[in-house]
C-alpha cells in the first residue's frame, strides 16, 4: 500500500509545480505591471529591480499555493480516472477514501508550512517591500529630453529646448533655456550649441553652452532689457537626479500586513486594554452605579493558543521552576483597562455640555478602538484560514475529478476558476463585513472554509458510491426519481 501512496503523491508533484509557477508568474506580472510606472525612468540598478521582484513573490505565493493544490488534485485524479487506473484500484480492493488519504495528509503538512510561511516569511517580506517602495518613491526620475520640445528640467523653474540632441555624445544644437527660478527677474539663454553632462556624483546636471547670449528682464522694469554675450558658459543644475537612499528597514510602526501573528496578538491585547478602560469610563459616566467589573475583554482564538505554544517553545529549559515562581510572585497583579480609583458621582442629567461632549468622545474612541481590534483579528484569522484551504481544496478536487473522468483540462480550469471565485470572494466579503462591524472576524474568515469544507467532506465520504457511469448518473437518477414521484402525486390528485 505504501507503493500506491507514493505513486499517488508522485503524480501530484508535477502538476503542483507547474500550476504554482504559472499562477505565481501571472499574478506577479500583474502586480509588476501596476508598479511599473514607479520603477522606470529612475536609473535604478538591476540589483534593486531584482530585490523588488523577489520581495513581491511571497505575498503572491501565499495566494497561489492553495490554488495550485486544487489544480494539481483535479489534474491528477482526473488522469487516474480517464486512464482506468481507478478501475484497477477498485478491482484490487483499494477504496477511494484510502486512495485520497495520502493526498489529504500531504495537504495537511502543506497547511502547517503555510501557517509558518504566513506568520514568519510573509510579514517580513511585506515590510521590506514597503520600505523599498518608499525608498524608490524618493528617487528623482532620470532626465529625459526630447528635441524641438520645451522640456521641464526643474518643475516651475527651469525649461530647456534644443533643435537637435545627439543621443550618444549628448551634444545639442540651437539651445534655448528659460530660467524662472528668480521671480523678480526672468532670464533667457540662447546658444548655438551645447553639451549635456552630469557631475561625478551623478546628481547635478552640467550644461556647457557655446556662442550665445543671455537676456534678463526685471519684473519691476519690464521696459529695460539686459543682454550679455559669451563664447563659452557653464550652467549647473543642482540635485537634478538623486540616487537610491536606503533607510533602516525596521521603523517603529508597521501595518497589519507587516506583522507576525504574535505581534498582531500583542496589538490586540493593547487595544483591548484601551477599549476596556474607555468602556468602564463610559459606563460610569452614564451611570455611576453601573457594574464595570466585567469589561468585554480579549476574545480567545487560534492566535492565543498559537502564541502560547511559541512562547512555551522559546522558554523550554531556559527558565527554571524557581525563577518562574519568583517572576510570578514579583509580577504585579494588574488587569489591562482597570477602572480608575475614583469614579465620578455626576449623573448624565446633571452633566454640563462639555462633559456631554466628552462622553460622546468616549463612545467614538470605543468604536474606533473596537474596529481596530477587528481589523487585527481579521488579519490573524486570514493567515490560518488560507493555510487550511489547502486541505479543503483536496477534499473538493478529488471527488469532482473522479465523478467526471473525461473532463480533462476543461474540467480542471472550469472547476478551479469556480472554486477560486467562491473562496476569494467569500474572503473579501467577510473582511468587508468585519471591518464594518457587521460580522465577527472569526466567522467572517472561516465561513467560506466551513461551507466548502462541508461540501468536500460529504463528497469525499460518498466516493465509491457513484452511479453506473462516471458522468454524474447518480444525480441524473436522483432527478429522474424525483420527477417520477411528482408525476405520480399529480396523477393521484387529479384522479
Amino acid at each position: 500500500m505504501k507503493i500506491v501512496h507514493r505513486y499517488v503523491l508522485k503524480e501530484h508533484v508535477g502538476p503542483l509545480v507547474f500550476a504554482l509557477s504559472a499562477l505565481t508568474s501571472l499574478l506577479l506580472l500583474n502586480f509588476i505591471a501596476k508598479k511599473f510606472p514607479d520603477l522606470v525612468g529612475k536609473g535604478l540598478e538591476w540589483s534593486v529591480i531584482a530585490e523588488f521582484l523577489l520581495l513581491s513573490i511571497p505575498f503572491t505565493l501565499a495566494m497561489t499555493l492553495p490554488m495550485a493544490v486544487l489544480v494539481a488534485t483535479l489534474h491528477a485524479f482526473s488522469r487516474f480516472a480517464s486512464e482506468n487506473e481507478i478501475t484497477a484500484f477498485k478491482a484490487s480492493g483499494v477504496s477511494m477514501q484510502h486512495l485520497v488519504r495520502p493526498v489529504i495528509l500531504a495537504s495537511g503538512v502543506l497547511a502547517l508550512f503555510m501557517v509558518w510561511f504566513n506568520d514568519q516569511v510573509l510579514p517580513r517580506a511585506n515590510h521590506r517591500l514597503a520600505t523599498l517602495q518608499a525608498d524608490i518613491a524618493r528617487v528623482k526620475p532620470t532626465l529625459a529630453l526630447s528635441e524641438n520640445i520645451i522640456n521641464e528640467i526643474v518643475r516651475g523653474q527651469l525649461y530647456l529646448r534644443a533643435a537637435r540632441i545627439e543621443p550618444i555624445s549628448n551634444r545639442m544644437r540651437d539651445v534655448t533655456i528659460y530660467d524662472l527660478s528668480d521671480r523678480t527677474r526672468r532670464r533667457t539663454i540662447r546658444a548655438d550649441s551645447g553639451l549635456l553632462s552630469f557631475s561625478k556624483s551623478g546628481t547635478d546636471l552640467i550644461l556647457t553652452l557655446n556662442d550665445g547670449f543671455t537676456t534678463e528682464v526685471a519684473s519691476d522694469e519690464p521696459s529695460r532689457v539686459q543682454r550679455s554675450f559669451f563664447k563659452t558658459d557653464m550652467f549647473a543644475v543642482r540635485g537634478i537626479a538623486g540616487g537610491l537612499q536606503r533607510e533602516d528597514p525596521r521603523p517603529i510602526w508597521k501595518s497589519d500586513r507587516e506583522l507576525t501573528i504574535c505581534e498582531l496578538q500583542q496589538r490586540v491585547a493593547m487595544s483591548v486594554g484601551t477599549r476596556d478602560t474607555v468602556w468602564m469610563r463610559m459606563r460610569l459616566a452614564e451611570d455611576p452605579k453601573a457594574d464595570v467589573s466585567s469589561p468585554p475583554g480579549e476574545p480567545f482564538g487560534l492566535a492565543t493558543a498559537y502564541c502560547g505554544l511559541q512562547k512555551a517553545w522559546r522558554n523550554w529549559n531556559l527558565v527554571t521552576p524557581a525563577q518562574a515562581a519568583t517572576a510570578q510572585a514579583t509580577t504585579p497583579a494588574t488587569t489591562p483597562g482597570a477602572p480608575p480609583p475614583q469614579a465620578s458621582t455626576t449623573t448624565p442629567q446633571d452633566l454640563p455640555s462639555y462633559e456631554t461632549i466628552v462622553l460622546e468622545g468616549l463612545r467614538y474612541e470605543y468604536e474606533t478602538t473596537d474596529a481596530g481590534i477587528d481589523r487585527y483579528r481579521v488579519e490573524i484569522e486570514k493567515k490560518f484560514s488560507i493555510a487550511v484551504s489547502c486541505v479543503i481544496f483536496v477534499l473538493l478536487g478529488a471527488p469532482i475529478a473522479l465523478r467526471f473522468p473525461r473532463g480533462g483540462v476543461g474540467l480542471t480550469i472550469g472547476v478551479s476558476l469556480g472554486v477560486f471565485a467562491i473562496y476569494y470572494v467569500g474572503l473579501l466579503a467577510g473582511e468587508a463585513l468585519s471591518d464594518r462591524g457587521l460580522l465577527d472576524p472569526s466567522l467572517a474568515m472561516w465561513s467560506t472554509n466551513a461551507l466548502l469544507g462541508a461540501v468536500g467532506v460529504y463528497l469525499t465520504a460518498k466516493l465509491g458510491s457513484e452511479g453506473s457511469t462516471h458522468r454524474g448518473s447518480e444525480t441524473s437518477e436522483w432527478w429522474g426519481r424525483t420527477m417520477d414521484r411528482l408525476r405520480t402525486r399529480f396523477k393521484r390528485s387529479a384522479a
